[in-house]
C-alpha cells in the first residue's frame, strides 16, 4: 500500500509498505476523511519526538471499515466510523487506574504517527475496535466529523482539566484549531467571560463566534498586563492553554487567580524546562494548578462529542478553511499546516472510492 511518511527528521515523502493486519480485536480502515495538525508539523520539522524513519504520518480520520477482527463485535466492513486520534490499550493498568491515554508508558495511547504508522495511508489498523472506533453518523460531513477526532477533543479537554463552571472567567491562549475548541468547551461548560489571546483575523472572528468575550492580541503587548488590565487586576479563574511555548505556562501562572487552574493542552515542541514565577505562584502556597493532560481518545467521548455536532450544540465545520479531495492532496495539505497562511485555520482531504 501507499502511504505520506516522515523519512526522517525535516524530511517527508510517499513510501510503499505492507497492508496492515488485524488481530481478533483490531480492524482495517481506509480513509474518507483525513486531516494534518499542528503535531504531524512538530513530529517531522522540530523532531519533537525524536527521530522517526518511514513512519506514516497523520493521526486524524474517519474511515471506512474493510476488515475486522474474529473478536469484534460492534463493527462490520462497510462501516463509517470516525477514528479517535488517541486509541488506548484499554485492558492496560494505566487504562484501569483512570488514564488510558498513557496505556503503556506516557503518551503512550497515542499511538498513531507516534509509535505506529498512521492514517495517510492506503489502509491502516487500529487497535480494539470495539473500544476505539466510533460510529459516524448518519448524514453527518466527514471531514466535519473528521475534526472531532482530535480537534475537538483534545481542545474541551482544556475545559475538563480546569473544570470549569457557570459564571467563570476564563482565557484560552492560543486561538488556532484545538483553541478554538477550547474556547467552544469554554461556552458549552457555563464560562461567562472567555478572554481569547490570537492575532490572526480568521482566528479572531471564529473565536467570537464559539463564545469568546474579548480578544486578546499577542502582537499588541504582553498578555499578561493586557489580561490584568482587562480584569482590574483581578485575573482569570481558569485558563486553557492551547498555544505559544515553554514560556506561556509562566504566564498563565501570573494571570491566573489564587484557587485557580491552568490546563494546558499544547504540545511543548521545544525547550527543555518549563519555569514557573514563584512570587506570582504564591511563593509555592498559592493554590495554582498546573495541570497537563492529553485527551484520553476512545469510542464513548468520540460518539458523545459528536453527539454535539448531530443535535446542534456545536459545529466544527467553521475550522474547516481548506477542502481538498484526493489521497494524492496529502502533501499540500501538510504543507499548509507548516506554512499557516493567514486564511489558514484547518485544511481537511476527502477521499472518495
Amino acid at each position: 500500500m501507499k502511504g505520506y511518511a516522515m523519512l526522517s527528521i525535516g524530511k517527508t515523502g510517499w513510501i510503499e509498505k505492507e497492508k496492515p493486519v488485524a488481530g481478533p480485536l483490531d480492524a482495517i480502515l481506509r480513509p474518507i476523511a483525513i486531516a494534518p495538525c499542528s503535531s504531524d508539523v512538530h513530529t517531522v520539522w522540530a523532531g519533537a519526538l525524536g527521530d522517526r524513519k518511514n513512519m506514516i504520518l497523520g493521526h486524524e480520520a474517519v474511515g471506512e471499515v474493510v476488515e475486522v477482527g474474529s473478536l469484534v463485535k460492534d463493527f462490520k466492513p462497510g462501516d463509517k466510523v470516525i477514528v479517535p486520534a488517541i486509541t488506548p490499550d484499554w485492558g492496560s493498568q494505566e487504562a484501569q487506574l483512570g488514564f488510558p491515554q498513557h496505556s503503556g508508558g506516557m503518551l503512550a495511547g497515542w499511538k498513531f504517527s507516534n509509535f505506529k504508522d498512521g492514517v495517510f495511508a492506503e489502509y491502516f489498523h487500529v487497535n480494539e475496535a470495539d473500544a476505539n472506533l466510533a460510529h459516524l453518523p448518519e448524514g453527518m460531513d466527514p471531514g466535519v466529523a473528521c475534526m472531532i477526532s482530535d480537534m475537538v477533543i483534545t481542545g474541551f479537554s482544556g475545559s475538563e482539566l480546569t473544570d470549569i463552571t457557570f459564571g467563570d472567567a476564563v482565557a484560552c491562549i492560543g486561538i488556532g484549531p484545538v483553541g478554538l475548541m477550547g474556547v467552544a468547551g469554554a461556552n458549552l461548560k457555563g464560562a461567562a467571560r472567555i478572554i481569547a489571546v490570537g492575532s490572526r483575523p480568521i482566528c479572531v472572528e471564529a473565536a467570537k463566534y464559539y463564545g469568546a468575550t474579548d480578544i486578546v492580541n499577542y502582537k499588541k503587548g504582553d498578555i499578561v498586563d493586557q489580561i490584568l488590565n482587562l480584569t482590574n487586576g483581578e485575573g482569570v479563574d481558569k485558563v486553557i492553554i492551547a498555544g505559544g511555548n515553554v514560556d506561556t505556562i509562566s504566564q498563565a501562572v501570573k494571570i491566573v487567580r489564587a484557587g485557580g487552574k491552568i490546563g494546558n493542552i499544547n504540545y511543548l515542541g521545544s525547550g527543555d524546562y518549563i519555569k514557573i514565577p514563584r512570587i506570582e505562584w504564591g511563593v509555592g502556597m498559592g493554590h495554582k494548578n498546573i495541570l497537563g493532560g492529553l485527551t484520553p481518545g476512545g469510542r464513548v467521548k468520540t460518539e458523545k462529542l459528536a453527539n454535539l455536532v448531530k443535535y446542534n450544540k456545536l459545529d466544527p465545520s467553521k475550522l474547516i478553511t481548506h477542502r481538498f479531495e484526493g489521497f494524492k492532496n496529502i502533501e499540500k495539505a501538510l504543507y499548509l499546516m507548516k506554512d499557516k497562511p493567514t486564511d489558514l485555520i484547518k485544511p481537511v482531504v476527502t477521499i472518495k472510492y
